[in-house]
């Protein structure tokens, strides 16, 4: 093994201010840095949209993970490493998203990576980080098939990669949750769905409307739309002449929010409904507050706002003064980067307090349990999270409010 000392500058500006970070030296083959006082830096990778029109849940992503990674290294969580974040966008392009797994695979003083926020860009970064035994936790991928397979809607349910893991329920929970909402309580029977084309819009498009024809509600029309080009006229003449009460829509919200308005202006007497992705301030802003009055999202677990164990995060998140909200994975991103801490802890402790290889830390992460922001973090033998809980919200006075939180069939 060949040791190269090098000094690296680093130049950062936060708040306006220069930082200049000095490394000791690194292991060519794997080890991680040797930071001063003899102690490791442990770099966890960060890959979310930071720029472009999803950036808004990103940049809460990236604060709320930066936040995790300070708290660590305050308390000197894991002895002997200083953790440090390193954070790459992905514009939201899976192939975006391919080029930062690489980039972090290739440097081996990360041995976890949190994000990213899209399950199609989830679907380009799974197999380089299973490949290179790098832990991978999503704080927003909800689509099944990342996880069980694209069987798991058969029942055939098989795990592909080992190192994936996620802290947000999937879309087979929160479609069916949202169908049972809209049908049972919002009393709406004749549904207009739509859906993006996109890995996470149309699989969670399915999986709501496989539950409301299930409880007798009818499917009164269905149609994709290219996000990217903002001009919904057709679809919303469709909308309004199919009778329908309710429009589904599997998406994100920077199409979500004009789809609506332009459903709205077309004279449609609908209520929009999506899911985790449109649960955003953007959203309402997007339709404009008229137009998205009464909307619905579902979104992942219970409003942090209200959970005893988020009161830590909010106070401190509040402190850093970020310039951006945490958003709807903020908690999420939180309790995804402490349990790759954790994860890290688990292995260094069972490797005699030495940093173990990346392998390690794959396989203290399938027995991490902690009480997280979000409540209990664990999870099942696909590594997905055994916190099944949702919420649903509906927008009133320019804004979504909280009207019930459950579990599906609950």
């Amino acid at each position: 093994m060949r040791n190269r000392s090098l000094l690296i500058l680093t130049t950062a500006v936060t708040a306006g201010a220069l930082t200049l970070t000095a490394c000791g030296s690194r292991d060519d083959k794997g080890g991680a840095d040797k930071g001063d006082g003899g102690n490791v830096t442990v770099t966890i990778g960060l890959d979310a949209p930071l720029t472009g029109e999803l950036s808004a849940l990103g940049l809460g992503i990236k604060n709320s993970a930066d936040l995790a990674v300070k708290t660590a290294n305050k308390k000197s969580y894991v002895k002997g490493v200083t953790f440090k974040l390193e954070s790459l966008d992905d514009q939201a392009q899976p192939s975006s998203g391919q080029q930062n797994a690489t980039k972090f695979v290739a440097d081996k003083s990360v041995l976890g990576v949190v994000g990213p926020l899209n399950s199609g860009v989830a679907e380009s970064m799974q197999k380089v980080f299973d490949d290179a035994k790098l832990v991978q936790v999503s704080p927003a991928n909800t689509n099944p098939s990342l996880s069980q397979g694209i069987n798991w809607s058969t029942g055939e349910k098989k795990r592909g990669y080992k190192s994936y893991f996620r802290t947000a329920t999937t879309d087979a929970i929160q479609g069916p949750f949202a169908a049972q909402y809209v049908f049972k309580e919002a009393k709406k029977t004749k549904a207009f769905i739509i859906d993006d084309k996109k890995t996470y819009g149309a699989g969670l498009a399915g999986t709501f409307k496989g539950e409301f024809e299930k409880l007798g509600g009818k499917v009164v029309g269905t149609q994709h739309i290219n996000p990217d080009t903002k001009d919904f006229s057709a679809v919303a003449t469709q909308v309004k002449s199919s009778g329908a009460d309710v429009v589904y829509y599997g998406g994100e919200y920077p199409a979500g929010g004009p789809l609506a308005k332009q459903i709205k202006a077309a004279g449609a007497k609908v209520t929009v409904v999506g899911g985790d992705a449109i649960f955003s301030p953007e959203y309402v802003k997007l339709a404009s507050p008229a137009a998205a009055d009464g909307d619905i999202a579902t979104s992942v677990g219970a409003p942090i706002e209200t959970l005893p164990s988020a009161k830590e995060f909010l106070a401190n998140y509040k402190a850093e003064n970020y310039k951006e909200a945490y958003e709807a994975y903020g908690g999420y991103a939180y309790d995804s980067t402490w349990a790759i801490i954790e994860a890290v802890k688990k292995a260094t402790e069972g490797n005699g307090g030495k940093v173990p290889e990346r392998a390690k830390v794959v396989e203290a992460m399938q027995g991490v349990s902690f009480e997280g922001v979000t409540g209990s973090v664990a999870f099942d033998e696909f590594g997905d999270t055994t916190n099944k809980q949702l919420t649903v919200y509906k927008v009133e006075g320019g804004a979504f409010k909280p009207v019930k939180s459950g579990t599906f069939g609950g």
